[in-house]
């Protein structure tokens, strides 16, 4: 079927009463905008938010991503877990494309889980030595955690690619750090507000370790700042740990009243909400 162009003053306005016949202008309009549409800005460009889950374990969305036309998926959108249940949103397409020392080349969509998925320390006290490479959250909290999103994705389905990661740290900030094969890992500050906050970037007259191909807001959180707060699994808010180095003693996070915060390294209180890339 051929759509026209959009129209952009037929669709209804934000303050338009919600009623049968502005949905289906509605429905319309983002039909017309994935037959027009077909890549992964344009679909970056709306949040919707609409159940996927039968489309990517029927094998359609695999085809739509490897295609790069991303057609039945937009910000926002959830597949729900296979094994686990839990609800994953669509928080970015194409985020790391050509990036790495190695150039990931495979179109891809970056999720996360819409609550957290447990509580971790990043440290078992509040320490930061050898920055989020160091940390036990990397090589030890966060396997139990993988291990669900594989178990629901399948690992076939999850993208592994190269992302510079930091491993060393100097008097309180990040000052090493190199390029790691990357599956599952904690967000960062850029990610999750588009700027380093407490992220420890200014010493001196020494240059911080801060490169990194994260360095920009996910298209979730620039469209729907709400979804920056998380819940955990008996539905009240609580904080999540950032893979961001803030000082000596601690790590960056989202703290439960959704401010941006840092928190000792050893506090076991706080969430764990991972991002991957699935194709």
């Amino acid at each position: 079927m051929a759509y026209e162009r959009v129209n952009w003053e037929n669709l209804p306005s934000t303050n338009t009463p919600i009623n049968q016949t502005n949905l289906n202008k509605m429905e319309n309009g983002i039909a017309r905008i994935e037959n027009d549409f077909k890549n992964a800005g344009a679909h970056n460009s709306l949040y919707r938010g609409k159940d996927i889950t039968n489309l990517f374990y029927d094998g359609t969305l695999s085809k739509q991503i490897a295609a790069g036309t991303f057609d039945d998926i937009f910000v926002g959108d959830y597949i729900i877990g296979k094994v686990s249940g839990r609800k994953y949103l669509v928080a970015d397409l194409n985020y790391r494309l050509h990036t790495g020392d190695t150039e990931c080349t495979t179109p891809h969509v970056l999720m996360i889980p819409e609550r957290t998925m447990g509580n971790a320390q990043m440290n078992d006290s509040n320490i930061t030595t050898g920055a989020y490479v160091g940390s036990k959250m990397y090589t030890e909290y966060l396997t139990p955690f993988k291990t669900v999103i594989n178990n629901d994705f399948g690992s076939g389905h999850i993208l592994s690619h190269r992302n510079r990661l930091q491993n060393a740290v100097t008097n309180g900030y990040e000052s090493g750090g190199t390029w790691y094969n990357s599956t599952i890992e904690l967000m960062s500050e850029k990610m999750v507000y588009g700027t380093d906050i407490f992220h420890n970037i200014q010493h001196g007259t020494n240059v911080p370790t801060d490169y990194t191909i994260d360095k920009s807001q996910l298209s979730l959180f620039r469209l729907d700042k709400s979804k920056i707060v998380a819940l955990s699994d008996d539905g009240t808010r609580t904080g999540w740990w950032l893979r961001d180095v803030v000082s000596s003693l601690d790590f960056a996070d989202v703290y439960i009243s959704g401010i941006a915060d840092s928190t000792n390294a050893s506090v076991s209180s706080f969430g764990v909400r991972p991002a991957f890339l699935i194709y």
